[in-house]
């Protein structure tokens, strides 16, 4: 180690432009990673707040819920620890005086079932012209308490009372009204007959009958049916898995290139008696020090960044993931050195030397 700092210190332009390669990777690597998990939240971050176990949807929906639409009545067949309706649609919402439009997704529920969200703002619903908005209507639209809004290619209207956070599913925030308001909007009449239809049953717990026309789907395997979720996931690892790779060969290469810039050196350490093991040992710190230090650089700019970047922008960060990848990047770094070790290894110090 004190080898390692002491050559840091003696060529610090050298060494800052090794740092500022793996700032500049790492950087990247964790803005991707924001990125990609604040995508795959807005996805989900609706169905995550259900802490369901199962949704029931019809056969012959691809288990796909907006294809899905089976009777009410189906929902008094069912046999769980807990169930809930729900109905679903997309929508394209804008406030009754004029404005932007918003697409958005209208979930139908029933307020006294385990879907109804929590209100960090105004009251829940109690009747088919309200409904609890997620917040990113009012901190990305401006919509506020009170606000009525109109659906395009309908004549509903519905009145916000309430905000909760975290509620989007497609991308796209969530308006929670009821299950006769999503009558209403999606097929311009209220219904409460056994034959009206709505969307889906979600369940938590154990199913212990569903009736015929019905396929149970777990939460997980319905997250990663959700319309371009996966491709969209898979697409990001493999990004950053690349970049990963890519940092650990360009760390690998520099300090190979160090090392063999110093066989002179090396050579002359071994024949005073300074054993391969020493030298070795003080290859790899080095590159662990540049390697957290890019590393740590580039975490600090990413947390930086997140505070400026526009509240449109779909950037999460989850410190678990990052920090498990900033410590595949230094171990991969780590590996990468061995090449040197291997070279300093097999110094001569005679050839070295003369």
């Amino acid at each position: 180690m004190f080898l390692a700092i002491n050559e840091i210190k003696h060529a610090k332009l050298r060494y800052f432009l090794v740092i500022g390669v793996l700032f500049l990777i790492a950087y990247l690597v964790f803005f991707l990673t924001g990125l990609a998990y604040g995508l795959a939240q807005d996805n989900r971050s609706a169905i995550d707040k259900w802490q369901a176990d199962h949704i029931l949807v019809a056969e012959e929906a691809n288990q796909n819920l907006s294809m899905s639409m089976i009777p009410k009545k189906f929902y008094t067949e069912v046999q769980a620890e807990q169930k809930a309706l729900l109905a679903q649609t997309p929508a394209v919402i804008s406030h009754k005086d004029g404005g932007e439009t918003i697409t958005t997704t209208i979930f139908g529920i029933e307020p006294e079932q385990f879907l109804a969200p929590d209100i960090i703002e105004g009251k829940m619903f109690t009747n088919t012209q309200e409904a609890v908005a997620d917040n990113s209507l009012q901190t990305q639209y401006g919509l506020k308490l009170g606000d009525t809004l109109t659906l395009s290619g309908n004549d509903t209207e519905l009145t916000i009372v309430g905000f909760t956070n975290r509620a989007k599913f497609n991308v796209a925030p969530v308006l929670y009204t009821s299950i006769g308001a999503y009558q209403k909007i999606r097929f311009e009449k209220e219904d409460d007959s056994p034959e009206a239809r709505i969307n889906g049953i979600v369940t938590r717990g154990a199913v212990d009958k569903i009736p015929d026309g019905l396929v149970k789907i777990s939460i997980k395997q319905f997250i990663q049916k959700l319309p371009g979720y996966n491709a969209q996931v898979l697409t990001f690892s493999f990004m950053i898995g690349f970049l990963i790779v890519i940092a650990a060969i360009v760390i690998g290469i520099f300090i190979y290139v160090l090392t063999m810039q110093k066989i002179e050196i090396f050579g002359v350490m071994k024949a005073q008696g300074v054993a391969s093991r020493y030298i070795a040992s003080s290859v790899l710190a080095q590159t662990f020090i540049l390697s957290l230090l890019g590393v740590g650089g580039g975490l600090v700019a990413t947390i930086a960044t997140s505070f400026l970047l526009p509240v449109k922008v779909p950037f999460e960060m989850n410190f678990l993931y990052l920090s498990t990848i900033g410590l595949i990047m230094i171990v991969f770094a780590l590996l990468g050195a061995f090449s040197s070790v291997r070279a300093v290894v097999k110094i001569d110090p005679l050839k070295a030397i003369g």
